[in-house]
């Protein structure tokens, strides 16, 4: 990992990578799709049911792109991580735009299940809330402050300070009565759904994580690729 600091020895690594890993995405993203609507209706929820075959996958991947937005940022800041900084920036705008979608799909199943498209007593609702305000606030600060040595280390803290929401997000369902179900893939007697659910939701999950990867060292290979012009454009300014 300390070896691919160095942005020459990454652009290098991930060149070849990129291609793979954006191709077996859309593969994956189609064969979970084709699952999704080839899956049977559930008993009790009807065609409904397809809905958590993005609904958790989305959740899912909010939470881990955190994870290493809030890594990058503690590299960033403590070891001061060549590339830590590019990282965790490059992981807040897919992250957001995953928890969005897990807010906005968990609003559409809550509808006709719940009879309401939101309720605010619910732990887990509101604690993935405030992981997508983290998320908005995190890209709001790096763009506020033109800095670049202090938007790197005012976004890092908000960075690490935003993983404490993340055990809130996970273990709500447990921790308090909410209206969210609870843990029904990860649990210590397995998952309490059937097999014809269970694949094209394994599979999603799969291809968003793929998904993710892609755009993430897009991401950063852009990153990198902007600084270096900044910083060519700085040394002309001073040379002129």
């Amino acid at each position: 990992m300390f070896g691919l600091a160095n942005p020459d020895r990454f652009l290098r690594f991930t060149r070849p990578l990129m291609p793979v890993v954006w191709g077996l995405s859309i593969v994956l993203l189609a064969v979970a799709t084709w699952l999704a609507f080839t899956a049977p209706e559930d008993y009790q929820q009807g065609d409904t049911v397809r809905i958590m075959f993005v609904h958790v996958p989305a959740a899912s991947l909010g939470l881990i792109a955190y994870g290493a937005l809030g890594v990058s940022s503690f590299f960033a800041l403590v070891f001061r991580h060549p590339l830590a900084d590019a990282a965790a920036r490059a992981a807040a705008l897919p992250g957001a735009a995953f928890t969005a979608l897990a807010l906005i799909t968990g609003s559409l199943w809550g509808k006709p299940m719940w009879g309401a498209w939101w309720a605010w007593g619910d732990a887990r609702l509101m604690s993935v809330l405030v992981l997508f305000l983290f998320y908005v606030a995190y890209l709001a600060l790096r763009a506020s402050i033109e800095d670049e040595t202090k938007a790197v280390r005012a976004a890092a803290v908000l960075g690490l300070v935003g993983l404490v929401n993340l055990p809130i997000v996970k273990f709500s369902v447990d921790w308090w009565n909410t209206l969210h179900q609870p843990a029904s893939l990860i649990r210590a007697d397995g998952p309490a759904m059937p097999a014809v659910f269970l694949a094209p939701l394994l599979t999603m999950m799969a291809a968003y994580g793929l998904l993710f990867l892609a755009v993430w060292l897009t991401a950063i290979r852009t990153e990198i690729v902007r600084r270096r012009v900044l910083s060519i454009r700085a040394r002309r300014a001073l040379e002129a």
